[in-house]
Formats: C-alpha cells, structure tokens, sequence
C-alpha cells in the first residue's frame, strides 16, 4: 500500500468519540476549503459503523453547508433514523467550529433477488498507456500559482487517467461528456464498506467541473468560483476501489449560476456498480477574485 494511500484510509477510519459521535482528521489537497469528498466519505463512515455489517449502503444524499476547514478536524454526530426489517437509515451531520458544514442522508439494505437491467458501457479506451491527471499537470506545473504547487503535485491516493485530456490552463469549448480511469493508488483491505468509503471519496473530483466544458473555463481560470452544493450517490454491486473503474460523466444543464452534473462507475468488464449526481455553484466573479473548486 501506498503511503498516501494509508493516510487516507486512516483518515476515513475516524475516531469513536462516544456513542453515534465520531471525530475525523482533515486533509489539505490546496484548495481553498476541505476536500468535499472528504466529508462524503468520513460521513459515510460515521454512518456504516453504527449498522450491522450484512447491510451494505445502497444510497446517500448530501448537502454542503458551509466551507469546511482544511486545518481542523470534523466530528460527525450520527442519528439512527431507522432500523427495519431489511433497511436501515441514518442522518449524519458534519460539524466544524460549533455549526454544521455538512448533512447526510444514508440507507442501507440488506442483499436480495430482484429484477437486473444496466445500461452499457462507453466504448472508450482502456488506462493502459494512458498518462494521469498528475502526470499532465507535472508538464504545466509552471502555470499552477506557487502557492498550490506543491499541494497539488503531490502523490495522490487515487490514480486517475483522463481517456481525453481537457487543459484546464487553456481551456476549449467541448460537449459536457468526460471519461476517466480511476483507482487506489495500492491495495486496499478486503472489507467492502472501505471499498464504499474510497469511492465515495474519489466521486467528487472532475464531477461538476464537466459543466464547465461547454462553455470554454475552467476552476484554473481567474474569474470563476465553484464549490459542491450537494451530491448523490447510488451502489448498485460489488466493487473494488483498487481495480481500474471507468467514470463516465456528463452535464445535462447549467444555468443561474449552477450546473448539474451526472456519472456512471463501471468495471472492467462493463458492470455497472455506482450512480452518482451533483450540482455545483459556478459563478463568474471578477478578475482576480476567483477561487478553486474542490474538485480536479
């Protein structure tokens, strides 16, 4: 396992604090505020260790209240809403400097047969050979500001591969359609609830910045400020985190300063194994008074 790829595990492990409260360390990626997938994933955690392990988290729904802080610890108080016969619900509130930052809304069910349908998957090219999104910054790494250099081309926990790549530095119009590889940087624990934490994690970076593509900007662009406004995420099988997934995403509308963007996970071998859909602030300020979106 990759030392970044096992500061991040500890840090979606969280620390017990008292019963339904945990308490979570932060990550500073260099971005103005804490990594939005961050909290996803932490919550996400809080929640699952107060379910029993046969139930496995099939959705959630986030909204992002406030700007997180990078330097300080979360705590994530946790309310069993609800344990039936085959579902279980919690709500989950993220909390910094006495006010919540974050709120969730997470269910989980227990396995059983029904009907199966998926939709197929993109006919793109396969990671190999593909250079990451790390490496393709590494290239440009002169006209990322000083001050976020070194936040931003460190080693990452997550390895992703653009199958196109869209220069954020000098962007071009396009249609609002973005495929990329993902995984962990290393091996991960067998457990399948860790496999659900990274992935909730790793499902916030390049999601909203595809409704950017149509419209020739990028969150590097000096007048535009974007932040996650709330997120959703359906598991729909069995997923390894530390294979190679496809995310596949696109933005079907923006407008009023907001854009909604959506994405489809994918295996290896076409399975589909998560839905997700966020919209996104996207304002247009005034020069020199932008700011950096969390996500890629």
């Amino acid at each position: 396992m990759s030392r970044v790829l096992d500061e991040l595990l500890e840090l979606l492990k969280l620390e017990p604090i008292e019963e339904n409260l945990f308490r979570g360390r932060s990550q500073d990626l260099g971005f103005r505020n804490l990594f939005g997938g961050q909290v996803l994933g932490q919550a996400l955690s809080a929640a699952s260790q107060t379910v029993m392990p046969e139930r496995h988290v099939h959705s959630l729904h986030g909204y992002f209240l406030r700007a997180g802080d990078a330097s300080l610890p979360v705590v994530y108080t946790v309310d069993r809403v609800r344990d039936g016969g085959s579902f279980t619900t919690r709500r989950i509130v993220a909390i910094q400097k006495g006010q919540p930052i974050f709120t969730l809304m997470a269910s989980f069910h227990v396995d059983e047969p029904g009907f199966s349908h998926q939709a197929s998957m993109p006919d793109v090219p396969g990671p190999e050979g593909l250079a990451t999104d790390l490496e393709l910054l590494r290239r440009q790494s002169h006209l990322i500001p000083e001050r976020l250099r070194e936040k931003f081309l460190c080693d990452k926990p997550i390895e992703i591969r653009p199958v196109t790549y869209a220069d954020p530095f000098h962007p071009e119009k396009r249609e609002p359609v973005k495929h990329v590889w993902f995984r962990a940087d290393g091996t991960l624990p067998d457990d399948p609830q860790v496999h659900r934490y990274v992935l909730a994690y790793a499902s916030d970076f390049n999601l909203i910045s595809t409704a950017l593509l149509p419209h020739a900007t990028s969150f590097f662009q000096p007048h535009m400020q974007g932040a996650s406004l709330d997120h959703a995420l359906w598991f729909h099988g069995d997923l390894k985190v530390n294979d190679w997934l496809l995310y596949s995403m696109d933005s079907p509308w923006a407008g009023n300063a907001r854009g909604l963007s959506r994405g489809s996970v994918f295996t290896r071998d076409g399975r589909l194994v998560a839905s997700v859909a966020q919209e996104g602030l996207l304002r247009i300020v005034e020069k020199g008074k932008g700011g950096q979106k969390r996500d890629g």
